[in-house]
């Protein structure tokens, strides 16, 4: 698959994130062109090789063999909420028309205060789940996470509390919330996955792409949630391709993250931009728009010549 790759002529974009989401980060990598359609590679830069490998085989999938035939068309999503103040967060909510919110923590006072405010926002029967990112050990989660749960009017989860396996399994003993882990940024510690969390987050990129995640969920004795990355309404598709395959799909998708860029690689008629909480289930991901990547397209020698090294080390590890 990779000889039907334009490796050479990818572009390089970098978007950064709207001035209230600097915390959710921007998008910086490359569009690769397939016979079937477009992919995005897109990997952390802190990452390890083997980690941008595997978004590599995602963005070829997607521009090759494509996708498996979904079961179901659309798929809901839940709003991405920065740490913003709470009226900010609560007008965030609604605008999106989800039933469910990601809500970003980030240890102070405020946290409770957002979070009331969603809930309030959005209603009783709102799905309200924390996005953590690693901030605590187990002592602070688990005197924080109790006072987060009043606030929000109880929590659906609460995603990667602490750092370590053995952190997350020492703290599911002392909380009622249940923990969502990403198992594609793990280490086990020898520990099984069910000692470590209660729900699996499945990013679709990160893991390698929709096949492999579908391989891993059919696996899993446990429920899963599918989220992504730093992405945008391209490489976000190959999520929303593989929460349309699932037999079940029990949580809102954390997918509603392209709101959170000051822009896009696609037309702004297929940005995945929810405004009634659903979003749609392509066969393939949208393809650019020549003048969005005019716009967001890196001219920095130093950091072209990274992203091309990058992808040379990516695609031998294939």
């Amino acid at each position: 698959m990779k000889e039907m790759i334009d490796f050479d002529g990818a572009p390089i974009f970098a978007i950064p994130a709207r001035e209230d989401y600097r915390a959710f980060g921007g998008c910086e990598g490359m569009l690769l062109e397939g016979p079937q359609g477009w992919g995005e590679f897109c990997p952390p830069r802190t990452g390890s090789d083997l980690l941008a490998a595997r978004w590599l085989t995602a963005a070829i999938e997607g521009g090759t063999v494509g996708w498996p035939d979904p079961i179901r068309g659309r798929v809901p999503v839940a709003v991405a909420v920065p740490a913003v103040g709470a009226e900010e967060a609560a007008a965030i909510a609604v605008a999106s028309g989800c039933h469910a919110a990601d809500v970003m923590v980030t240890g102070l006072p405020d946290d409770a205060d957002r979070l009331e405010s969603v809930r309030s926002a959005l209603g009783p029967d709102a799905s309200i789940r924390c996005l953590v990112d690693r901030w605590w050990d187990v002592d602070t989660a688990a005197e924080t996470i109790p006072r987060l749960d009043t606030a929000a009017g109880g929590l659906q989860f609460v995603q990667q509390p602490c750092a370590t396996a053995r952190e997350l399994a020492a703290l599911r003993g002392r909380i009622d919330v249940r923990i969502a882990v990403d198992v594609s940024d793990l280490a086990s510690d020898g520990l099984a996955m069910s000692d470590v969390a209660d729900i699996v987050v499945l990013d679709a990129a990160a893991l390698g792409g929709v096949r492999r995640a579908l391989r891993f969920a059919e696996k899993c004795d446990l429920p899963v949630v599918v989220s992504g990355s730093r992405q945008t309404s391209m490489g976000l598709a190959s999520g929303l391709a593989l929460a349309g395959v699932l037999q079940e799909l029990s949580f809102a998708c954390g997918l509603g993250t392209a709101a959170t860029l000051a822009g896009d690689t696609v037309p702004p008629g297929r940005a995945l931009i929810t405004t009634d909480g659903y979003l749609p289930v392509a066969p393939s991901a949208p393809a650019p728009d020549p003048d969005r990547i005019a716009e967001f397209i890196v001219d920095d020698a130093e950091r072209i010549a990274w992203w091309r090294e990058r992808l040379r080390t990516a695609r031998e590890l294939l």
